[in-house]
C-alpha cells in the first residue's frame, strides 16, 4: 500500500519552518497511536480523533463562551464531531466547512430546526449532505464561535493543523468577508497529549492561534498570551499553484483580482 500523501506536500513558505512543523506532528501522532488514545480512522496525516473527544465537547459545553454563541463556524474532522453534534442539540446554527474547501461553495449550513437526521447524524460529513445545504462565503452570517480542530497546540495558543493550511484559509476568508471579528473566540478540542508548552509550537504569521483550548479535564486561556490573529485576508505569495488548483473558491477569488 501507497503512504498516505503528506496534506503540506503543496505547502508554500520557509523549507525550515515547514519541516519543523512536519516533524512535531509526527511526535505528536506518535504520542496519540502509543498512548492508545487515537481512535478510528487513524492518527497520522489527519486531524487525529482521540479518547475523550466527547468529554471535551461537553466541557467547551459548560463555558461561557459557548453560553453566549448562537452561530459557530466548525471544522469537519471527526475530532471535533462531539462539538457539532452538541451544537446542534442545543440549537445552534453550525457552518462547517467542505472537506478541503472542495466545491465551489465550501461550507454547509446546519441548521437545528431542519435537520433530515438526528444530530449526531447529521454533524457528520455523510449526514450533512442530507440535513445542510451548500453555501458561498458571501452567504454566512457572521460567527460567534470558530471550532477548529489541532494535531498540536501550545497553552499560548499557538495552533499546528495537519499541514493542508485549510483552517487559515477558512480563517483569511471568513475575516475578508466580515464575519469574524476581534471579539469572535477560537477554540479547539484536544487530548492532552496534543498541547505543548508555551512557545514550542512553530507557527508563521498566517496561522490563526486560539483562545480556548479544552481538553478532557482541563480548559486553557490562551487570550492574555496568544499572538496576534492574522490579518489583510488572503496571503497570496505564500500560496502555491497545486494549491489555488485544488481550491475552486481560490481561483475564482484571484481572477477577480
Amino acid at each position: 500500500m501507497r503512504p498516505a500523501r503528506r496534506h503540506d506536500h503543496d505547502a508554500g513558505g520557509d523549507p525550515d519552518l515547514l519541516r519543523a512543523k512536519a516533524d512535531l506532528r509526527e511526535q505528536v501522532w506518535t504520542a496519540l497511536i502509543d498512548g492508545g488514545v487515537a481512535r478510528f480512522p487513524g492518527a497520522r496525516n489527519r486531524i487525529s480523533n482521540f479518547t475523550g473527544a466527547e468529554a471535551a465537547a461537553q466541557r467547551l459545553r459548560s463555558t461561557d463562551a459557548w453560553a453566549a454563541a448562537r452561530t459557530l463556524k466548525a471544522n469537519p474532522d471527526s475530532a471535533q464531531l462531539p462539538v457539532r453534534q452538541r451544537a446542534l442539540e442545543d440549537g445552534r446554527t453550525v457552518y462547517m466547512a467542505v472537506p478541503r474547501l472542495a466545491e465551489p461553495d465550501p461550507f454547509f449550513l446546519l441548521d437545528p430546526d431542519h435537520l433530515a437526521d438526528p444530530p449526531r447524524r447529521a454533524a457528520s460529513i455523510a449526514g450533512a449532505t442530507r440535513s445542510a445545504r451548500r453555501v458561498a462565503v458571501a452567504d454566512l452570517e457572521p460567527v460567534d464561535l470558530v471550532v477548529t480542530g489541532c494535531v498540536a497546540v501550545g497553552e499560548d495558543g499557538a495552533r499546528l493543523g495537519k499541514g493542508g493550511g485549510f483552517a487559515d484559509l477558512e480563517f483569511a476568508l471568513a475575516h475578508a468577508a466580515g464575519l469574524i471579528g476581534p471579539r469572535t473566540l477560537v477554540v479547539t478540542t484536544v487530548h492532552e497529549l496534543q498541547v505543548r508548552p508555551a512557545g514550542t509550537v512553530p507557527t508563521a504569521s498566517h496561522d490563526a492561534p486560539v483562545d480556548l483550548v479544552v481538553t478532557p479535564d482541563r480548559v486553557i486561556d490562551c487570550r492574555g498570551r496568544r499572538a496576534d490573529r492574522p490579518t489583510g485576508g488572503i496571503r497570496w505569495s505564500e500560496l502555491t499553484e497545486e494549491k489555488i488548483a485544488a481550491i475552486p473558491l481560490l481561483g475564482r477569488l484571484r481572477a477577480l483580482r
